[in-house]
């Protein structure tokens, strides 16, 4: 072939090689998914280093190049509302894109409720027909390690008849309400898991107040070194240079030789095979071998034996040896450091004419010690049950994915050991907020609802209205999170209540003031501060909007406590923006308590915005 020819041939492949190479996009990058408007957007993706990406979308195009990572992305410019769109990378073709508000909905099993159980209770479900709403349900991935991606097995879907099943309750009656309040289209990303506590979604770095939930990186980094066998395909070739290692004489055990072992120890010696024994089969004697091992001659495969005592013989196929210098290779393992070449067998390669002897003297190196695996695995006895799993695997991959703002729904599995449950929320607000680069993200937290059968004791212990207290008390240290109170939409005896749409209202409501800036009441009434007058307790609220109310009668649910600490249902009243609380068992009054229980269903307290009061506690006790 000519030089020219050549020349060309190359050019000719090497285009192609680069026409076909394909770019990698994450998995939510896809159809009818929604973008945020109004902020700008990254695309990103990976493909091999150098490779050439151009993004186009809405009339703008921009180019990148693939660096050294693999990992590429570009920045949109802010987007107006709006769509269908179609965004183009490099021959990808993502059709059916939408511009609005998206949202990141995360928690436990009331926020990925199935809609099939909410049909009965709303079969207007059944003929939805809104297009402009679409939700991204994040497949299950929980690891202790960074994931580059979410895992496989989910796609966009909208709110058409034919989709809506697929959704889960609360996103869909969320999109259906900010859709009709505002007509922007609306994406809700839904990344949460049943059962699931809440530091499985909080970052290590943001959990090193919690030691037992922080796994010891630097164990959990050297654990495949230290669960590997460092010879592995490499100390049986015979051009390894072994020149380091040390001698030892065979026959002889690993304790006559101080090898301090569990597990495996590799062993070399070099043998002459005269030029009549070359190239024939032959036999290899090795005697008897504690406990098991695996042979290679000139780094060829010869036999293998699986526990200590039937004798080595082993067949050295055709071809194996050669003239001159050959290289015989011993893997032997014994996990209780009792390894040994047994005395008075024969150790020797026997041929047809020849017998070539092998005891005498050997190198060695230590291949793997199961003691340095089992110190790594020692420090991490609570690598299943450490925090971060589910951040790891359904949040750290999807930082890049612009959001409006995340609601948060979860709280009862955390229910058993309430007392941290506050800190854990910080953490978890500052973590995804530092995550997305975000100090003002909005957080709604969803409060919990009323379950369990009702407690007739005001003094009762009730871990629900502590985790309640945690999330009132978080929300008021934020500026920019507000709190959905919905203890009036449970059932007593279903921790997952179907009540979903009026959830979904609260949240909607919350959001419109909060993030919005709309001029109206997004929250209900919530404990500010009281004072002692005389026999009774005067209690203050922020949030009571056009009043306070009593829904369906007298105020419920409040109860009065002295210094004895002992709570008595109490007579409460509204006296225009507080409320007093009295009882004739408590003359000198020191704390009140308002819907403190796991069920506090009869607690009527509302502002005339349609609005519950959260439940709250003026004690510590």
């Amino acid at each position: 072939m000519r030089l020219l020819d050549k020349l060309l041939l190359t050019a000719f492949l090497s285009v192609s090689a680069a026409v076909s190479a394909e770019v990698t996009l994450p998995r939510l990058v896809s159809d009818r998914m929604v973008l945020q408007r109004d902020v700008p957007l990254t695309v990103w993706g990976w493909a091999d280093p150098g490779e050439c990406v151009t993004v186009r979308f809405r009339g703008d195009i921009l180019e990148t190049v693939t660096p050294e990572s693999g990992r590429w992305e570009v920045s949109l410019k802010p987007q107006q509302p709006g769509g269908p769109f179609l965004l183009e990378v490099n021959e990808k073709k993502i059709r059916d894109v939408l511009v609005g508000d998206v949202w990141l909905l995360s928690g436990q099993s009331n926020q990925e409720c199935p809609i099939n159980r909410l049909v009965d209770k709303y079969p207007e479900i059944e003929v939805s027909n809104n297009h402009m709403v679409r939700m991204y349900k994040v497949p299950t991935q929980k690891t202790n390690t960074a994931a580059q991606d979410i895992a496989p097995g989910a796609e966009w879907v909208s709110a058409t008849a034919s989709d809506v099943m697929r959704w889960v309750g609360l996103a869909y009656f969320l999109a259906d309400d900010l859709y009709k309040s505002s007509s922007v289209p609306v994406g809700m990303l839904v990344s949460s898991l049943g059962g699931s506590a809440i530091e499985s979604w909080i970052s290590q770095e943001h959990l090193k107040e919690f030691p037992q939930l922080v796994i010891d990186r630097a164990a959990l980094d050297s654990l495949p070194a230290a669960a590997a066998d460092k010879g592995a395909g490499k100390w049986n070739q015979p051009d390894y240079d072994d020149s380091a290692w040390k001698t030892v004489k065979l026959p002889s055990s690993w304790r006559e030789n101080g090898i301090d072992v569990h597990g495996t120890v590799w062993y070399r010696k070099e043998f002459e095979v005269p030029d009549r024994m070359a190239g024939r089969q032959a036999r290899l004697l090795l005697g008897t071998l504690v406990d098991s091992d695996s042979v290679f001659i000139n780094g060829k495969f010869v036999g293998v034996t699986f526990y200590q005592y039937p004798p080595r013989d082993y067949i050295i196929k055709a071809g194996i040896l050669k003239p001159g210098k050959n290289v015989i290779s011993v893997k032997l393992t014994d996990a209780n450091g009792n390894g040994e070449f047994v005395k008075d067998k024969t150790y020797a390669v026997i041929g047809d004419y020849d017998r070539i002897p092998l005891e005498g003297e050997w190198k060695y190196a230590v291949g793997r010690d199961l003691r340095d695996e089992a110190a790594m695995k020692g420090r991490l006895k609570n690598l299943d049950t450490a925090g971060s799993q589910l951040y790891n695997g359904m949040i750290l991959p999807i930082k890049d994915y612009a959001v409006k703002g995340a609601v948060w729904y979860q709280g009862e599995t955390n229910a058993g050991y309430p007392q941290t449950y506050h800190k854990f929320l910080n953490c978890l607000r500052d973590n995804w907020r530092e995550l997305y680069g975000r100090p003002d993200m909005p957080f709604i937290m969803v409060q919990l609802p009323n379950f369990m059968a009702k407690q007739t004791d005001p003094n009762a212990y009730s871990g629900w209205a502590l985790i309640r207290e945690a999330q009132l008390q978080s929300a008021k240290e934020d500026p920019n999170t507000a709190l959905a109170v919905i203890y009036d939409t449970g059932e007593w005896n279903d921790i997952h209540p179907l009540n979903k749409k009026d959830v979904a209202h609260r949240v909607a409501i919350a959001s419109r003031e909060l993030v919005d800036h709309q001029k109206i009441q997004g929250q209900g009434p919530i404990y500010e501060g009281m004072k002692t007058v005389g026999d009774k307790i005067v209690i203050t609220f922020s949030n009571t909007g056009k009043g306070l109310v009593a829904k369906g009668g007298k105020l419920r649910h409040f109860a009065i406590a002295g210094a004895d600490r002992k709570f008595h249902w109490a007579d409460a009243v509204i006296k225009g923006n507080t409320v007093v609380v009295s009882s004739p068992e408590v003359k000198n009054p020191e704390a009140v308590r308002y819907a403190w229980s796991d069920n506090p269903d009869d607690a009527n307290l509302w502002n005339r915005d349609g609005l519950l009061a959260s439940p709250f506690r003026t004690d510590n006790w």
